[in-house]
């Protein structure tokens, strides 16, 4: 895992090229002490890269402490000079834009709840014509891949070269064990549409709390995300935000040594050869997959041709109890979890209903 060095010794150009890239600092920038003092602790663990502090604070409710604004800027500029860590902070508005890059802020980062609204990044992108400086861009609060992807366009559009991602989870309905449901899935699928723009992680807000970070945050380097935004303080109990979630500095440099840093590829031939016999394997499983379910959806027809001579409605309850407990305990009893099986019978009733609704409207 490569070091920070000196700003004097690399360019923001090469610290958003490294590999992994480690934020860490403040849910919010409390005092100018405060933000000094995490810096150079954060510094002393020699892996992280970039210093990121919230200067305003987008709060659920008013009266909750909303940040101090841009005067707290001129810390993290002397958190630069003490520690040479680069900077970056939260932006929302055309406004803190312009004092965000005349106070020198490195970084600039839009999030989820400026992603959610068009408008509000439209105002941001506006502001950052002609201007070269690296944005990253988070998820937005629902589970909305298109919102994501036209925050992206519209910053690329602004002619912003260097973009990122930053999943840090979605608001779900029932979510009890995170804060913010990281539904993986769709961060891959993200990935896959954006290949050349980096994946950093958010395992902060993901949790809402300090015990499950090392594991969430090992998930995303095994998923090839290419870093971790880490909110750390140097008490945390005591942080004016988002208390849970925080850990020290030292527990952030402990945590970054313990997590396996994995590659994305390896240059051998006996291991590319074996991998691709195995995806082979899947390929031709995959296919007798797909062969079954077009098998299973013509018996489904059948049934709907049934239904439509006899005047019987297409959901049938019982029936539909009967194919998910059944399915449910075969499926645990081959390895498979729960979870999965519940999502995957779901996916297949759904077409199994789309296939006799055609039936019957014909």
């Amino acid at each position: 895992m490569e070091t920070v060095t000196s700003s004097t010794e690399k360019t923001i150009q090469e610290i958003w090229n490294t590999r992994p890239l480690i934020i860490s600092g403040p849910c919010s920038a409390e005092t100018e002490e405060q933000v000094v003092e995490t810096a150079e602790r954060l510094a002393k663990t020699g892996k992280v890269n970039v210093l990121r502090a919230g200067i305003w604070k987008p709060r659920t409710k008013p009266g909750m402490f909303e940040g101090h604004g841009a005067k707290a800027l001129p810390w993290l500029q002397r958190a630069k000079k003490a520690t040479g860590l680069r900077t970056t902070v939260e932006i929302a508005t055309g406004k803190q834009v312009e004092d965000a890059l005349m106070f020198d802020v490195d970084i600039l980062w839009i999030g989820a709840r400026t992603t959610v609204n068009p408008f509000s990044v439209q105002e941001v992108a506006d502001a950052l014509r002609g201007v070269d400086v690296p944005v990253l861009i988070k998820n937005p609060i629902n589970p909305d891949l298109e919102l994501w992807g036209g925050a992206v366009e519209r910053v690329a559009r602004a002619g912003i070269k260097n973009i990122g991602l930053i999943h840090r989870g979605f608001s779900s309905y029932g979510n009890t064990e995170f804060r913010n449901a990281p539904m993986w899935h769709l961060a891959i699928e993200m990935k896959r549409r954006n290949p050349e723009l980096p994946l950093i992680n958010d395992p902060s807000h993901i949790c809402g709390r300090r015990d499950i970070l090392q594991e969430t945050s090992q998930r995303a380097i095994d998923l090839d995300f290419d870093g971790l935004m880490i909110e750390s303080h140097i008490d945390p109990d005591n942080a004016w935000s988002d208390a849970k979630q925080q850990i020290t500095p030292e527990q952030v440099g402990e945590m970054l040594s313990s997590i396996i840093w994995r590659r994305e590829d390896v240059a051998s031939e006996e291991y590319h050869a074996a991998l691709e016999k195995l995806r082979q394997q899947i390929n031709h499983l995959d296919d007798e997959l797909l062969q079954v379910l077009s098998q299973r959806m013509k018996i489904a027809e059948k049934i709907g041709q049934y239904k439509k001579d006899n005047n019987i409605t297409i959901l049938q309850t019982n029936r539909w109890n009967e194919i998910l407990e059944r399915g449910t305990k075969e499926g645990e009893k081959k390895g498979l979890s729960r979870e999965f099986i519940e999502k995957y019978l779901d996916a297949v009733h759904m077409e199994s209903i789309n296939h006799q609704k055609k039936v019957l409207d014909t």
